[in-house]
């Protein structure tokens, strides 16, 4: 049995608490949080459960394993550093850190200590990200050109980070999964309606090694709630909707071959033929991503295992976020990822 703690029963915390209190092999064993409504609120959800605000009573308890941490992304990096310290295991809500430099002191803590980082990626445990990735890695696709995706909607809006830095983790975090190239270079502008000068739309466009581009639309004011991602090869292409019930992910027998006229005296130089095939729509498994992840992050603790979102994971992220603020503070210089 893994005995598990939660810092924050805001917004995601409450699902953390669900999830880790349905699961046979873990026991939510205390939860903490500074509002006495939402301290009140996680009483009468958990009522078995301990309720501190005291994060480091937590820290003192012995048979607590790991500290699942759900707090605004300001506060991952102390509260994660202390659990660390401590010696728990962690599970970080997206993003993991605010910058690269506290991702990388956080990963070299929990690799001093052999403690295990998650971070919260929850899309990688859905069936239909599983099934693209499955295709992706087996080469039918061919080679891949673009990857392009929107995930826009009305609200929420957010007081402490921008839409970057709430909604691009998703799609980042899906297209490092998904792919083996790097990430080169990002080139990003975005603009904010509100005093608070955080932007609320942006545009990222994103090179990879060799040809392969990524682009993502983020908005929190469009009047529709778009989740969407096409995926592009050289054999087929995948459309991925997320707003879809029955069938969110459809593989096109779809593609071009680029060759050479042979007549050297032909005007066109190069020819385009369109290939058109089938449209597939394979069965996914519906079970609920986080409760997939929760399974995998107790199975990690308990048998001391690599997370498929580990620390360095979540680190990628945030030097992609990172890159993404600095080009658009310069007006969308492109800016190197190192």
């Amino acid at each position: 049995m893994v005995n598990v703690a939660l810092v924050g029963f805001g917004y995601w915390g409450p699902n953390l608490a669900r999830n880790f209190s349905n699961n046979p092999e873990c026991k939510l064993s205390a939860i903490c949080e500074l509002s006495p409504a939402r301290s009140k609120l996680a009483k009468q959800q958990h009522p078995s459960c301990e309720i501190v605000s005291d994060f480091n009573e937590l820290l003192r308890k012995k048979d607590i394993d790991a500290v699942l941490i759900a707090t605004p992304v300001a506060s991952h990096f102390e509260l994660a550093k202390a659990a660390l310290n401590s010696g728990k295991d962690i599970l970080v809500e997206k993003p993991f850190t605010m910058t690269v430099a506290e991702a990388e002191e956080l990963i070299d803590i929990a690799d001093k200590k052999s403690r295990i980082i998650a971070v919260d990626h929850t899309f990688l445990f859905t069936g239909a990200v599983r099934k693209i990735k499955e295709v992706v890695s087996s080469g039918e696709m061919g080679e891949l050109l673009y990857i392009d995706s929107v995930r826009i909607n009305l609200g929420l809006f957010q007081s402490d980070v921008n839409v970057i830095w709430d909604l691009a983790p998703h799609d980042i975090s899906i297209i490092n999964h998904l792919i083996e190239a790097s990430p080169v270079a990002v080139t990003a502008v975005g603009t904010s309606h509100t005093v608070n000068g955080l932007e609320n739309i942006a545009y990222v466009h994103i090179e990879y090694e060799g040809q392969l581009i990524a682009h993502l639309h983020i908005n929190w004011i469009s009047p529709a709630k778009i989740r969407r991602m096409l995926i592009g090869g050289t054999n087929k292409m995948i459309v991925y909707d997320d707003m879809e019930f029955s069938e969110k992910v459809k593989i096109y027998d779809k593609g071009i071959v680029v060759r050479n006229a042979k007549d050297v005296n032909s005007i066109h130089k190069v020819i385009v033929d369109y290939r058109t095939g089938d449209m597939i729509a394979p069965k996914l498994d519906n079970r609920e991503a986080l409760s997939a992840e929760v399974e995998h992050f107790i199975s990690c603790v308990r048998d001391r295992t690599k997370p498929l979102a580990d620390g360095n994971a979540g680190l990628k992220v945030v030097r992609m976020l990172e890159a993404t603020q600095r080009s658009i503070e310069n007006n969308g210089q492109r800016v190197k990822i190192i």
